[in-house]
């Protein structure tokens, strides 16, 4: 037994079965399942607590105690951030909050901006698979979920840099109930219906898709058309098709009609001044349905 996983069976730190509803994640079962010979994923670590697991992996790797494949999971997150610094914060075992550290050394780093509408293609594609959830996403990076007939987002992505590689971090929520969610406009895949919310098989599936799509990516040397990520994002996206503001840099603001995400990643707003004008960071707001 490692350090990591003595929780599992120590008493004064919890059995693993101490909340049926929500459960501890098995740390050992998730190595086993995830790290093996020629694999992305080099180590599987669960943590019972932390501030940020993105903070925690960037600090790891800048130490170089991290390789490539290096995923952090917490089962609770006390200073989780989302985009624009939001604070993203849910009760103790009720999501899945892990981090993952990639280093894409052959890609041009122009084309590095992908990895996150990647890593939302992935944990779409596995939650679907595996919750057997309708998702969709928001550009650039939310999880959006149906509950009650109401789009609400279940998830987030935040990329940083850290040296020569990104460290990605994912926040979903699985089992949060109504009277626990932190905004009106949030969900859970348990609000939105899934068929399971035992995170252990959720959290293999989704590193599975991650898995895949980086290896696409990377075969086509990031470039997103050939891989097919370009295509399969803007098939899964939610912003396209609608009336959209773009809050961005400098207090300025856009609306228009989301029409297409571009080669960059950005995605392209059709004026009603007849502009078409591509946007590589800023809030977006949907206002109005597809």
């Amino acid at each position: 037994m490692t350090p990591r996983d003595a929780a599992d069976d120590n008493p004064s730190q919890g059995s693993r079965w101490s909340d049926l509803d929500r459960p501890p994640l098995n740390a050992a079962a998730l190595r086993r399942a995830l790290v093996r010979k020629g694999a992305l994923w080099s180590e599987v670590d669960v943590v019972q607590r932390t501030g940020s697991t993105n903070a925690d992996l960037v600090a790891r790797a800048d130490a170089g105690r991290a390789g490539e494949g290096s995923v952090l999971v917490a089962e609770e997150q006390t200073a989780g951030r989302g985009r624009l610094d939001r604070q993203w914060t849910a009760p103790a075992r009720s999501g899945l909050f892990f981090s993952v550290l990639l280093r894409p050394g052959e890609v041009p780093v122009a084309r590095w901006g992908w990895l996150p509408l990647l890593t939302g293609v992935a944990v779409a594609t596995g939650l679907a698979r595996a919750a057997g959830v309708d998702t969709s996403l928001k550009w650039p990076n939310d999880l959006l979920v149906t509950v009650g007939g109401e789009e609400r987002k279940a998830g987030g992505i935040l990329a940083e840099r850290a040296g020569e590689g990104v460290v990605i971090g994912v926040g979903i929520n699985v089992t949060l109930r109504a009277d626990e969610l932190p905004v009106p406009q949030a969900g859970s895949l348990a609000l939105a219906g899934a068929v399971s919310t035992d995170r252990d098989p959720l959290l293999r599936a989704v590193l599975r898709s991650l898995e895949e799509w980086y290896g696409r990516w990377l075969a086509a040397g990031g470039d997103p058309l050939a891989s097919g990520l370009q295509e399969t994002y803007a098939a899964g996206c939610a912003t396209l098709g609608r009336t959209v503001r773009a809050q961005l840099p400098g207090e300025r603001s856009v609306v228009g009609e989301a029409v297409a995400v571009d080669g960059d990643g950005r995605l392209v707003i059709a004026t009603g001044a007849g502009v078409q004008e591509p946007v590589g960071a800023g809030d977006i707001v949907h206002l109005r349905p597809a």
